[in-house]
């Protein structure tokens, strides 16, 4: 009776800073020119089951906390329904703060309005004020930067695009979406361990500024690439931009093999691409001299002092012959798969480095064929190291010893491609290509995202000191007819400022007692719920006893 209707926000504020809540945002803070992070908020209307957002959401810097250094873009839906809606936030440092150090500060405000209810001749209007905190550091240079492609991965569902390592039998989908934020997590900590900044690209080559990152991270791309991208790759390469691809395997013969019929679907499901996808990717690199092949491998070696594990990987076809390759004796695991017998191979080439030499200012290349040891899902011996010495190198200009007894490229002369599976269904989840009367073809390069940031509206406000506070919530059985405790018992502990406390303020002894009336308050439930089940059985065995129809005995013939 006392609920006045009401809009609201979940979450209720935005903390860049908070942690583990904010996780991945509080990992990393924002700076001037990186890419936005994008922050899903979502609008509950308690007012009607109907509403819209007035005007447009405000965004409000506190003056004395420096929010003017954050600049924000809105994405929304202006109707909300049923009771609910979206806001997407986009949130970067201004051109103001590209050297400035801090924590910025401001709110955003949206006015919900629904239609009248009931006796009401006035429309119902909420405001939500949604707090925002975030901290800003001055641009880091450029060798720290790296740019990581999402654009390029593919992931079941929709499409059947096949595990990376070939021995999961038991989980045959690649379907954790190879983002830094879910299976490559791991490799994601590690590099901002090492001080590394990373940014995630959702969005063509042809968007993104190449003069502002050290190195492209390419890892197990399965998408195919606008012939635009592969031109201002290049471009970009001669221009300083350095790249790491880690490649995956790839073998028509062995896609069909993989092949599965679906219970659901009722159809057979043929991969759309291998670990990789190969063609595509050797078209990246065909301006480059390079390529990988369709040949799969496997086997356990030693990089210095490093036991390394590869899982499923494919082998470098072509490189310039300057360059620096590495080659270990594997089992080719391809030729397993098809016959069910073992072929061990020697001297496979599996990574290169090369300084492109375009120009004095041109980037680095490093190539490995397996990317199973960055990726958390199936990991038996990480290389979390190795791609650390590769961006010593990329973006360092610097060989690192682990890998200064590589040789110079030695390859055999190519004779056959690798090629894409007829019949394949890429097209059909593909953002690159489009199927047409029996044939794919790319299509338009899309244009890039562009954002318009909010007009700010400053007010001379601070943030309450305790509003971003993580809130800690315990499931507790609380007698009511307890006794008050008073605030100056000696048995109770308030909490710091800080939000700290992690056991709500009390005392050790006092927490057991309640966890231990919690246990007991189960007894009576037990009890009545024994006593029904008896009384349901004997009722039971009284229905089936009056419900048994009677003998009736013959009379005994009178003689």
């Amino acid at each position: 009776k006392n609920y006045t209707p009401q809009a609201s926000a979940s979450p209720s504020y935005i903390d860049l800073l908070e942690s583990p809540y904010m996780w991945p945002y509080c990992t990393q803070p924002i700076y001037f020119g990186s890419m936005p992070v994008i922050v899903n908020v979502t609008i509950l209307n308690g007012m009607g089951v109907t509403g819209k957002i007035i005007d447009k959401p405000k965004w409000e810097p506190y003056t004395p906390e420096f929010g003017g250094f954050i600049d924000v873009s809105f994405s929304y839906s202006a109707d909300l329904w049923p009771w609910s809606g979206y806001l997407a936030i986009s949130i970067t440092a201004s051109k103001d703060a590209a050297s400035w150090e801090g924590i910025a500060k401001g709110q955003v405000t949206v006015v919900i309005e629904s239609p009248p209810e009931d006796e009401e001749t006035e429309p119902r209007r909420s405001t939500i004020m949604l707090p925002v905190r975030a901290k800003i550091i001055a641009t880091p240079p450029r060798n720290k930067r790296i740019l990581w492609d999402q654009y390029h991965n593919l992931r079941y569902p929709p499409g059947y695009f096949p595990r990376d390592n070939l021995r999961m039998k038991n989980d045959p989908l690649d379907w954790n979406g190879d983002h830094i934020h879910t299976n490559f997590k791991d490799m994601y900590q590690y590099l901002r361990d090492k001080g590394y900044f990373m940014e995630v690209l959702g969005a063509p080559y042809s968007c993104f500024d190449a003069s502002q990152y050290g190195t492209l991270l390419v890892v197990d791309p399965e998408e195919e690439y606008f012939s635009d991208e592969i031109t201002k790759l290049k471009r970009d390469i001669d221009n300083g931009l350095s790249i790491i691809i880690f490649a995956d395997w790839y073998n028509v013969s062995v896609m069909k093999k993989v092949k599965f019929y679906d219970e659901n679907t009722r159809q057979w499901w043929m991969p759309d691409t291998g670990g990789s996808n190969i063609p595509a990717l050797n078209e990246l690199l065909a301006p480059l001299g390079m390529a990988f092949s369709d040949t799969i491998y496997e086997g356990d070696f030693r990089i210095g002092e490093h036991d390394m594990y590869y899982a499923s990987g494919t082998s470098i076809l072509k490189f310039p012959e300057d360059g620096l390759i590495l080659t270990e004796t594997l089992k080719n695991q391809g030729f397993e798969v098809m016959k069910a017998s073992t072929w061990t191979v020697p001297d496979v080439p599996i990574l290169g480095l090369y300084q492109v030499d375009t120009s004095p200012n041109s980037g680095r290349v490093a190539l490995y064929g397996d990317s199973n040891c960055l990726d958390s899902s199936h990991l038996q011996k990480d290389c979390f190291w190795l791609l650390s010495a590769f961006l010593e190198y990329t973006a360092h200009d610097t060989l690192p010893g682990v890998l200064s007894s590589l040789n110079k490229a030695v390859l055999p002369p190519v004779t056959e491609m690798p090629v894409r599976m007829e019949g394949n269904h890429l097209h059909r989840y593909s953002k690159v290509i489009e199927g047409s009367l029996g044939s794919a073809h790319q299509r338009p390069l899309p244009p890039c995202p562009s954002l318009v940031w909010a007009k700010p509206h400053p007010i001379n406000k601070s943030a309450p000191l305790n509003l971003y506070q993580p809130q800690n919530i315990k499931l507790l059985s609380i007698d009511l007819n307890a006794p008050v405790i008073p605030a100056n018992h000696p048995d109770l502990v308030l909490g710091s400022a800080g939000g700290e406390s992690a056991d709500l303020g009390l005392q050790p002894h006092l927490s057991s007692q309640m966890l231990v009336q919690d246990r007991f308050t189960w007894f009576p439930v037990l009890a009545v719920l024994g006593t029904s089940l008896v009384a349901l059985f004997l009722f039971n065995q009284y229905y089936r006893y009056k419900s048994r129809p009677k003998i009736r005995r013959r009379p005994k013939a009178r003689k």
